[in-house]
């Protein structure tokens, strides 16, 4: 069962609509728009967490803000097949968040995260 077929419909709109958005500012020669995260993911039994804004189907890539629990967070893309591929210490699979709800952009989050050495979401 690979994550998209986990994560609402809804959520999964929601990624590729701001991925679409900020293709077109991209076209446009206009900043890329800051969005808020979409979904939170976590690993149950580790410390690993993904704040995700757009997803591309195309190259099937999230563009995310990540904590790996080693106080490194990272702004950058990951690979759907590789978060399909991770488990957690007790083989868990990668999950989202379902009481997460984004209060300021991802880029707030990363300034956060970048001070704290973690994703505080």
């Amino acid at each position: 069962m690979t994550l998209l077929s986990r994560l609402p419909a809804e959520m999964i709109a929601r990624l590729e609509r701001n991925h679409q958005a900020n293709c077109v500012a991209r076209e446009v020669e206009q900043p890329e728009l800051d969005h808020k995260p979409v979904v939170k993911l976590i690993v149950p039994t580790g410390r690993a967490t993904w704040l995700l804004t757009e997803f591309d189907r195309d190259s099937e890539q999230f563009f995310r803000l990540c904590d790996l629990g080693m106080g490194c967070p990272e702004l950058g893309y990951v690979a759907l097949s590789d978060l399909d591929s991770l488990r957690g210490p007790l083989g868990s699979l990668v999950d989202y968040d379902m009481t997460f709800v984004a209060s300021k952009p991802i880029s707030a989050y990363a300034d956060d995260a970048r001070r704290r050495g973690f994703i505080a979401a």
